[in-house]
């Protein structure tokens, strides 16, 4: 009855305005709550002739919290950097392939929709990266920004936690790498334009499909395509060193972009670019089949079978040196076609990010220059 259940959600379609199809449950649930379709239709968002929505889809609730700790840290050879920054939990972005969702489960949430619609906001998250960053043991070296959930997410509009987080990195002259897709970062121009003439800080900008139909199905709440073209010109302009990464690459339905993706990045200023193989660690494979099931049930079948083949027979692998990029022939074509574009189009790689501008903040309260008495 459960197999039964899905295949006509399926065939009901996807919820108006959000990725995942379902409450897939986490894999540290006690309790398993699944939506089923009672012939009535109920819990779905239909449309009118007009293309109306006659029900909406479910609304994003915000958490503020107070966390304890900032700076996470990793030794992972094949991530390019060792600590990172995430002022939000949970993404509206909506991704469905996003490889952060199963992360929710921690939080007894739901990877599918609870990662999209119930987000947790670090409301203190500036005053401890000062506070981290003042401590006399703290040895500078490059943050990442924005890695696990976008830190420019529709949230960040009215929360600016992330703003305030570059304010510090700015003050202190601490190096960051900016890694979004929504063109929101140009807002922050006038700290990174300074930052970026110090060597302070480079932005990568995720473009992982140019056709907009695509991209509202598949990252319904990220910015359009054609906009992360014009923040990567933005960025550009304003001398701030801009990267394209075509992430993920999902064979049979974005792969035949990539020449076009890099192309187009080049053209608006981007000087490097990288690319990521589609990732479908714990829940996120059920969450992937689902959209699937919705979206191109006449190729589901085809695509998963490519992504075996680029993972050992599996549906993922997270051995290290792979995880990223797969094995196996078409995952050796990806990356033969990548370079021959790359070299083409005549990116290059950026220079190393300025670790000895680091100055230690002052402690919240401190004033800028000490007591004499």
């Amino acid at each position: 009855m459960r197999d039964a259940g899905k295949a006509r959600l399926a065939a009901l379609g996807p919820t108006k305005g959000r990725g995942a199809g379902s409450r897939v449950p986490g894999r540290f649930d006690r309790r398993v709550a699944g939506r089923e379709d009672d012939g009535w239709g109920a819990g779905h968002d239909f449309s009118d002739a007009t293309g109306e929505a006659l029900e909406p889809g479910p609304d994003t609730v915000v958490t503020v919290e107070r966390a304890r700790s900032i700076i996470s840290r990793n030794q992972s050879p094949d991530v390019g950097f060792s600590q990172s920054v995430h002022p939000y939990r949970g993404c509206e972005h909506g991704c469905v392939y996003c490889f952060a969702r199963p992360s929710h489960a921690y939080l007894d949430l739901s990877p599918g929709l609870d990662f999209e619609t119930r987000l947790f906001a670090k409301a203190n998250a500036a005053e401890l990266l000062r506070a981290e960053l003042a401590r006399p043991r703290y040895r500078c070296s490059p943050l990442a920004l924005g890695v696990n959930t976008d830190a420019y997410q529709p949230l960040e509009r009215r929360e600016r936690i992330t703003r305030g987080l570059l304010e510090v990195l700015a003050e202190a002259r601490h190096p960051v790498h900016i890694i979004t897709k929504n063109a929101l970062v140009l807002r922050d121009l006038d700290l990174l334009a300074p930052m970026a003439a110090e060597g302070l800080v480079q932005v990568s900008l995720s473009v992982t499909t140019l056709d907009n139909r695509l991209a509202a199905r598949m990252e319904p709440r990220a910015s359009a395509p054609h906009s992360r073209l014009k923040a990567i010109a933005g960025l550009h302009s304003a001398g701030v060193p801009v990267s394209v990464m075509v992430a993920p690459v999902i064979p049979a339905i974005t792969d035949g972009e990539l020449e076009a993706i890099l192309a187009a990045a080049r053209e608006a200023g981007a000087a490097d670019a990288s690319y990521v193989l589609l990732r479908l660690p714990h829940e996120l494979k059920e969450i992937w089949r689902e959209w699937l099931a919705q979206h191109y049930p006449d190729r589901a079948s085809h695509v998963m079978s490519l992504v075996a083949q680029m993972r050992g027979g599996r549906d993922y692998d997270s051995a290290f040196g792979t995880r990223m990029k797969g094995e196996g022939p078409f995952a050796q074509l990806l990356a033969a076609r990548f370079e021959r574009a790359r070299r083409r189009l005549g990116f290059s790689r950026p220079g190393a990010l300025d670790c000895s501008r680091f100055q230690p903040p002052r402690a919240a309260g401190e004033p800028a220059q000490g007591a004499l008495f």
